[in-house]
């Protein structure tokens, strides 16, 4: 069965701790990451450890839709720390799989769990747990393209 979504926001960033830039498109280069993003310039938190899953990170709207509804926490998408927002996936269903955003091949590590830092940054008490095992993942690009708003999320091409 193919799992299909869409990505409704990229965001990127070029230092730690710098606000998220919103942007329609970026170039993912295989192995590498974003173009001018924080992991791909080596500016980033975890930048002196690297490994293949933090070359993009994704988390699903629906996640910070229901911080909002449930638990009246309110995380903006640019306040996330990840680069793509998705909708209509499943995402923590995709770790240790290969699928596609449009045209790029990615594949997915591991879930993200948030870090207390996030929770300590926008003043939400509560964040980190309700975020925990629901924060995202972290993935490998396998193929270069770019990546751009609106782009179909699908663990197939066909």
């Amino acid at each position: 069965m193919i799992e299909t979504g869409k990505v409704v926001g990229l965001f990127t960033v070029g230092r730690r701790a710098e606000p998220m830039k919103k942007t329609e498109q970026f170039p993912a280069l295989a192995g590498r990451g974003i173009k001018g993003d924080r992991y791909f310039l080596g500016t980033g938190t975890y930048s002196k450890k690297p490994e293949p899953g933090r070359q993009v990170t994704l988390i699903q709207t629906e996640v910070l839709e229901s911080l909002k509804d449930k638990f009246n926490i309110t995380v903006k998408p640019e306040e996330c720390r990840r680069n793509v927002i998705t909708r209509g996936i499943e995402i923590n269903n995709l770790v240790g799989a290969e699928f596609f955003v449009g045209t790029v091949r990615l594949r997915a590590h591991r879930i993200t769990q948030p870090c207390l830092y996030l929770e300590k940054l926008l003043g939400q008490p509560g964040l980190y747990k309700e975020l925990w095992d629901n924060g995202g993942i972290s993935c490998e690009i396998l193929t270069d393209g770019v990546i751009k708003e609106g782009d179909i999320i699908a663990t197939s091409l066909d």
